[in-house]
């Protein structure tokens, strides 16, 4: 069959995006088309040009919750909605067998997309300050709600051939870390069936499309950010002998934060200290009174975060302390947004690549190096019941710009950059085939006897 004239019979956006999906639905030696399946990624073609432009940011994803929630409601799971916030949880029930969750986020980021497409984002919203901002799925989260619903759909549609429970979760305010933690202490794990395995999958901005990452143990940092409030005593530029200057006091705390990974960290192990932002004073002749650090800091095994921690409250403290100021001087250290590493449970690791090599082929699983981003997926494997997770990448970059990229002739822009545009109908095709490979795996209860 010819794909280049499927492909001509479309001219707008929405009908190449389906022109894509369709020409990925070939089946048998013929090349002949489902009718059924053409018909089903037209709809999540829809629904992800639909999520596409109508982003919500963390905490406000009010009409996206329900827009889940009613996908998950009309193929026939029984959804609660409103857990932990906006949280949607949709539990079906298949006769008896294993119960597995499967997590997607759904919120938008604060970004003007510019990627240039003809159905690019032109939402807005209000940040926390009551300011309107521009909206964009810059972490392609709209990418993951649809490959859970797909995923969703199909399951539905193949009752006879599983066994179990399936848990699927739309989840909020995952980029600012909040959702995960607010869903489980409204009872996801009490008041829904408890999952024996916790599955998610995220977007990657390096790997083609149709390509899938794995990695075993440690998959994505502890991440966490920490201020510095320095104290001083002002005075004039030009008798710095009456002053304590937080200046200088601000320069040898980010100095000997160095050595926090360089002489303190095995090198075995994992860390980042990183001071993103420094500011102090008003005027070139004015000692202040007062500078402050801003601080991300990232590893992966908790040994190494408390003491990167507690060496940053140390360090800043020893500093004052050398300079002469009263312990009512020294600076305030504190912590927020916190976000633990994700493990991937290395049992259930294997379980997963097995499944979708079967699905993709063993050549389109990748085995992945940890990174140091952070991912809110990790407090559901890190309750009491230390319950087994998952979570694999998901390739995002056209076949041609993949290759180009790797050939150093193009470079790839990155998850959160206005500028970052997945290749949806290969990327939402493989989401479904690869989360319905590892769910109906471990649903199968021929593996359970």
């Amino acid at each position: 069959m010819n794909l280049g004239l499927i492909a001509g019979l479309f001219s707008d956006s929405r009908g190449q995006l389906l022109a894509g999906l369709v020409c990925l639905l070939l089946l048998g030696p013929v090349g002949v088309i489902n009718a059924q399946e053409q018909s089903e990624q037209s709809y999540l073609q829809d629904l992800y040009l639909h999520l596409h432009q109508n982003p919500e940011l963390s905490f406000q994803e009010e009409q996206t919750s329900k827009r889940i929630a009613a996908e998950l409601r009309s193929v026939g799971y029984d959804v609660t909605e409103n857990v932990g916030g906006y949280g949607v949880v949709a539990v079906m029930k298949n006769r008896s067998g294993p119960t597995v969750l499967v997590r997607a986020d759904m919120d938008g980021l604060p970004v003007q997309e510019q990627t240039g497409l003809s159905y690019a984002s032109k939402a807005t919203g209000l940040n926390d300050a009551g300011k309107p901002v521009p909206v964009m799925h810059a972490c392609a989260h709209d990418i993951h709600m649809t490959s859970l619903v797909g995923l969703a759909r199909r399951l539905s549609a193949k009752r006879s051939n599983w066994s179990g429970t399936v848990v699927l979760v739309g989840q909020p305010a995952e980029e600012r870390v909040g959702g995960a933690k607010a869903m489980i202490a409204e009872g996801l794990f009490e008041k829904f069936p408890k999952p024996d395995y916790n599955i998610a999958l995220h977007t990657s901005a390096s790997l083609p499309a149709g390509q899938v990452g794995l990695t075993s143990g440690y998959a994505l940092a502890n991440v966490d950010a920490v201020d510095v409030a320095i104290k001083g005593i002002g005075g004039h530029g030009a008798y710095p002998h009456t002053t304590k200057d937080p200046v200088v006091l601000a320069s040898h705390i980010v100095v000997a934060l160095q050595t926090l990974v360089s002489r303190e960290t095995s090198p075995l192990d994992s860390g980042v200290v990183t001071v993103g932002s420094i500011h102090s004073g008003t005027k070139h002749n004015i000692i202040s009174n007062n500078a402050h650090l801003q601080l991300t800091v990232r590893s992966y095994t908790d040994e190494v975060r408390d003491n990167l921690l507690s060496g940053i409250r140390r360090i800043a403290h020893a500093q004052a302390q050398s300079m002469g100021l009263p312990e009512a001087l020294w600076p305030e250290v504190t912590y927020s947004e916190a976000t633990p590493a994700t493990y991937n449970d290395p049992a259930l690791t294997a379980r997963v690549r097995a499944a979708l090599s079967d699905v993709l082929g063993a050549g389109n699983v990748k085995a992945l190096s940890p990174v140091m981003g952070a991912e809110d997926f990790a407090y559901f494997g890190r309750t009491d019941d230390k319950i087994p997770s998952v979570i694999f990448w998901l390739g995002a970059v056209g076949t041609e710009k993949a290759a180009a990229a790797a050939k150093g002739e193009v470079a790839l822009p990155s998850l959160h950059s206005a500028f970052f545009a997945p290749e949806p109908a290969p990327t939402i095709e493989t989401g479904i085939n690869a989360l319905s490979g590892v769910v109906l795996e471990l649903l199968d209860s021929r593996s359970n006897r």
